[in-house]
Order: structure tokens, then sequence, then C-alpha cells
């Protein structure tokens, strides 16, 4: 990650945004201190939560900011859940790794919390092992296992994929409902921009380890200033009979990043100056800041 710096307002959810590859995964690992070593390694930087530098903490003190006051959705629960457990005892460890309550009492808590995340027969489901749940249910458990402790941030990162357009809905619902109910924190990780437009206050549009733009959601999709930005909206279905559009080309390498702005070589509007020059992320309006030359320059006017 290079320059990339985000702030998030208690009870806000916030999305971001960005191909495969653009590295929101890894902002997300950076903030609960779960980079993965030795290919990946924080180096500089702050991470500020509750007015504290969590780059500062030992490991102890992260052990109790993970799930107690920042949780994690991941992408796939099937590979997160534990496959010869019964969720409620999956449910239940999480409650008793942070809370001093009895197992009764933890058991409690669990139906409780898959209430919350709209799961009926509560009793009969947490006798069940994951693969015996739908994808749906399964994220669904995995919600419940992320508000185990009633975090004040919860981490959502791709807690869509691989669903139908009809769960995914739902389980958007279900995150907008958490943070009207508990006021938690949400940063929304996702590629899809149609799936921020429902839920989030506000966006951060991610490209090859950088952010390029941010924007409250209505500015965003009303008025976007970043090419980048602009080809995913363009990539969003929208009818049956509109051609499906694309971004040509392939995500920039973070590793060896191309010269001066790094989405240049898939850029309609590039210039000579693109390829020399990196832009600065810069304020262009109120609710608006992006890294683009077109609002530095007048080559474009």
């Amino acid at each position: 990650m290079d320059d990339v710096s985000f702030s998030i307002s208690k009870g806000e959810i916030y999305g971001l945004v960005g191909e495969s590859g653009s590295g929101k995964s890894i902002t997300a690992l950076s903030i609960l201190g779960l980079v993965p070593e030795p290919f990946g390694k924080i180096i500089g930087g702050r991470i500020l939560f509750e007015g504290k530098n969590l780059l500062e903490a030992s490991e102890d003190e992260m052990k109790q900011v993970r799930g107690r006051q920042i949780s994690m959705i991941f992408q796939d629960p099937l590979t997160s859940l534990d496959p010869i457990m019964r969720v409620g005892e999956q449910i239940k460890e999480a409650i008793l790794a942070h809370e001093k309550v009895t197992a009764s009492e933890a058991k409690r808590r669990s139906v409780e919390l898959l209430g919350h995340v709209g799961i009926q027969d509560a009793s009969y489901r947490l006798d069940q092992y994951p693969f015996q749940l739908s994808g749906g249910m399964r994220q669904r458990i995995m919600i419940a296992i992320a508000l185990a402790s009633n975090p004040s941030l919860l981490i959502a990162d791709e807690p869509t994929t691989n669903l139908d357009a009809t769960i995914q809905a739902q389980i958007l619902e279900v995150l907008a409902r958490i943070r009207r109910e508990f006021g938690t924190s949400i940063l929304l990780i996702t590629h899809n921009l149609g799936i921020v437009a429902w839920v989030c206050d506000r966006i951060s549009v991610m490209y090859a380890g950088q952010i390029v733009e941010t924007a409250t959601t209505e500015t965003m999709f009303e008025q976007p200033v970043h090419p980048y930005t602009m080809a995913l909206l363009r990539a969003v279905p929208r009818t049956k009979t509109r051609r499906l559009l694309t971004v040509p080309g392939e995500v920039a390498s973070m590793n060896a990043p191309p010269s001066g702005c790094r989405f240049h070589p898939r850029c309609e509007y590039a210039k000579s100056i693109c390829a020399e020059r990196e832009p600065q992320f810069m304020k262009i309006g109120a609710s608006q800041s992006a890294r683009c030359l077109m609002q530095e320059t007048d080559l474009w006017k």
C-alpha cells in the first residue's frame, strides 16, 4: 500500500472499492496487524483506533483488539468456519474468548446473535455443521461470530461474494440493521460499486495500492472525477439490452507499478504527462478528493 489514508466515523458504513488485486483486503488485514509475513510488512504510517496507534501496540494488546473491538468477516465462510465443529460451539467460543460469562449465558447470547442476523429456528441451527448450511446462512453465521463481543468496528471483506442477488441484498440489509441497532462502524470491502450504493455513506476507490478517489456515495455516483471511478461505474450492469462494458487491460502490479499515474496505461484520457508525473491526492470539493492530473493541470481544458 502507498499513501492510503481514510477515516471512518462512529456509526458510518464506509465502502472500499476496486478490482481484485487493488489492495483492498491487504488494507483490511493491516488494520488488524495480520499482514502475512514474509510476503508483506508494514514499514511506516499510523493506524489510529480510538486515539491509539495500533502499529505501536504489542501482540498481547492486539489480541484484545481483534475480535473484541475490531472484528472481521472474511470472504469465504466455508474456509473460515471449522468444518468439524457445530456452528453453535463456534459462536460460543468467540463469546467466551472475550466475555466473562458462563457456558449457558454464552449459548443464550448465541441465540440472540442468530436472531440479529436474521436466522430463524436458532436453537436448531446451533446444532448444525457448516456444510449443512447454505452459503447465505454460513455468511450470517460469520457475521454473528464477528458481533460476539459487540465490536466498535466491523470489517466486512467481500461479504456477498458467490451469493446470488437476492441473498446479497439480505446480507447488506443485515449490515445496515447492525449499524442502526448497535451504532457499529462498518468498513465494507467489495469490487462492486453497485453494492456499496445500497448501504454506504462514503466510498473510497482503490487502484494498484493507492486510493484514487474518495467522496460521499451521492457525489461518487453523480459526479465521479477519476477516470478509473468512471470506468467502474460504466461496468455496473444496468439493463438486459445495454452492452456490458469493461475496464480495458489488467490491474497494475503493486510490486512494479507504472511510472507517473498508475492508471495511465488503461486510461482513455491519458496524455504523455501522465506517464511522467505522479498525481497528488487533492481535495476537489467539500465532500470529494481525487488523485488525477486532470484536476491539477489545464491540459484537458
